[in-house]
């Protein structure tokens, strides 16, 4: 998607290093607050950024918690997942400071 342009896919990393961890910490929160309604907004928000690097079980994940914090689905459940999405941001997050020096 870049075809190589360098200060897009810095562009791109720096938003998800900027943005991704905060919403990935206030996902927790809200789950821990058991609330439905920053959870599946915050899932929605860390979607399209996971999508952008082409981490397509990660976003499948976070689809999974959009959709069951719209539903009110079981926050146990919801945990769940998140323990699988926060594992690998996370790893992510990790690689990508290591290969661009951040």
């Amino acid at each position: 998607m870049a075809e190589g342009d360098e200060d897009f896919i810095n562009s791109v990393i720096s938003v998800f290093l900027e943005e991704v961890p905060q919403d990935l910490e206030g996902l927790e929160i809200a789950l821990n607050n058991k609330d439905h309604e920053q959870a599946y907004q915050l899932a929605h928000k860390i979607k399209p950024n996971v999508d952008l690097l082409g981490m397509d079980q990660t976003r499948a994940t976070a689809l999974e918690i959009e959709t069951m914090g719209k539903q009110e689905a079981d926050i146990s459940q919801m945990t769940e997942l998140f323990q699988i999405l926060k594992k690998d941001i996370n790893q992510v997050v990790g690689e990508l400071k290591n290969d661009f020096n951040r």
